[in-house]
């Protein structure tokens, strides 16, 4: 897993301006490419999620995992690329069959991908 992969980067968890660390080579070409493919991002539904560790589906493809909830509302680690194509073809997200609204924290310093 990558700093970037958990918010790091939007939760001043990795000091960009410092010296050196293990990894730092691929951290800082992830930052400056904007090649974070996946990202925890904020999960919701109109009913209670299922278990931490359960597949997100668009369609038949997994396009991540739920973390931890409590009640309707959660946390998954999602490839943003392939999320965001399935909601714009219009393939719900679901897991263990609710279907989940998926929003990026407000503080976040990333966005939903581009279509392009």
């Amino acid at each position: 897993m990558f700093p970037h992969d958990t918010d790091m980067d939007s939760l001043n968890g990795i000091a960009f301006s410092k010296g050196c660390f293990i990894g730092q080579e691929v951290v800082s070409r992830m930052k400056h490419r904007g090649t974070a493919r996946k990202r925890i991002i904020k999960v919701s539904a109109d009913s209670d999620l299922p278990a931490a560790g359960s597949d997100v589906l668009a369609g038949e493809k997994s396009v991540g995992a739920l973390g931890s909830s409590a009640g309707g509302a959660g946390l998954a680690m999602l490839r943003l690329d392939r999320a965001k194509a399935a909601v714009d073809a219009g393939v719900p997200l679901m897991c263990e069959g609710v279907t989940l609204s998926t929003s990026i924290q407000a503080w976040a310093t990333f966005n939903w991908p581009s279509s392009d």
